[in-house]
């Protein structure tokens, strides 16, 4: 997945800054703070600089754990992604949730910025993908891993990143190329998976996040985070989005089991073929 080209940089000590600029998009800057060297482990505890909204609750810190994501309220260690939604209690920004190894080689680096370039950089790409919005970032948090290899496997090599936009109000996120990538909030109120990314074969998970894109910017995935509700806390597994009128025939009371067949008040075009009957199953997997 390594789209960086033609850079020679000495590894930074933990702790020590490092700065370098990439020239290919979509990566911006690269450097900051350097995480510490250990498997499945994860930066302190950062305190950002401006609280950040995360779909209606305020932050006033972040960690950058190793194995791939962002939490909030506590480090985490899990390098086996799950499927999003995962209706737990934790938020979670996953660039890409897979097992990673930097304790020999590839870095970690996290920093934040108030003012210069890369601000009005960031500022000018959100505009770009949100134009509705009059948008001005006051502070941005970058967090990339670069050229950190799979555990067990140091010959291979990953780079991605993930942005965090606001101006005290609006909240962005871009990620940057990318085994599982997404957001998952608290009790799966709000929660999106890129496509595909969720599989075993590591090689179609790079193509498609490194090529993929929904702003038509090979490599960036951009997501408004402020707007939203909480609503479902606490209802878990029950929590099944926005419904319409409940209601109708109820179908039988078994396991595995399933309506009768349904005649159709019209026929029902499925990718060509049509349909006059349906049946509705109990299982949900």
């Amino acid at each position: 997945m390594e789209n960086v080209r033609h850079i020679n940089v000495f590894p930074a000590k933990e702790g020590y800054s490092l700065y370098f600029i990439c020239k290919n998009r979509p990566l911006y800057q690269i450097g900051g703070t350097t995480s510490s060297r250990s498997d499945d482990g994860s930066s302190p505890r950062i305190s950002l600089l401006q609280p950040f909204n995360y779909f209606g609750k305020s932050y006033v810190q972040i960690y950058v754990n190793h194995n791939g994501h962002l939490t909030f309220e506590a480090p985490w260690r899990s390098y086996s992604p799950e499927p999003f939604p995962m209706y737990g209690s934790r938020d979670i920004i996953a660039p890409y949730w897979t097992d990673l190894d930097n304790r020999q080689s590839g870095n970690i680096y996290y920093d934040q910025y108030t003012n210069g370039s890369i601000l009005q950089q960031v500022t000018q790409d959100i505009n770009s993908y949100f134009p509705e919005i009059n948008f001005n970032a006051t502070w941005i948090f970058i967090a990339t891993w670069h050229k950190v290899p799979y555990y067990s496997s140091p010959e291979t090599q990953s780079t991605f990143q993930v942005v965090l936009a606001s101006n005290g109000n609006y909240s962005f996120l871009l990620l940057n190329y990318g085994a599982l990538a997404g957001y998952d909030t608290a009790y799966s109120c709000h929660h999106f998976t890129i496509v595909g990314s969720f599989s075993n074969n590591t090689i179609l998970n790079d193509s498609l996040l490194s090529h993929g894109s929904n702003v038509n910017v090979s490599g960036r995935w951009a997501f408004r985070l402020d707007n939203g509700s909480r609503d479902c806390i606490g209802k878990k597994k029950n929590f099944l989005g926005p419904l319409y009128q409940i209601g109708g025939t109820t179908s039988s009371r078994s396991d595995d089991g399933s309506s009768p067949r349904i005649s159709l008040l019209q026929p029902f075009n499925y990718f060509g073929k049509s349909y006059f009957h349906i049946y509705v199953c109990s299982s949900l997997s």
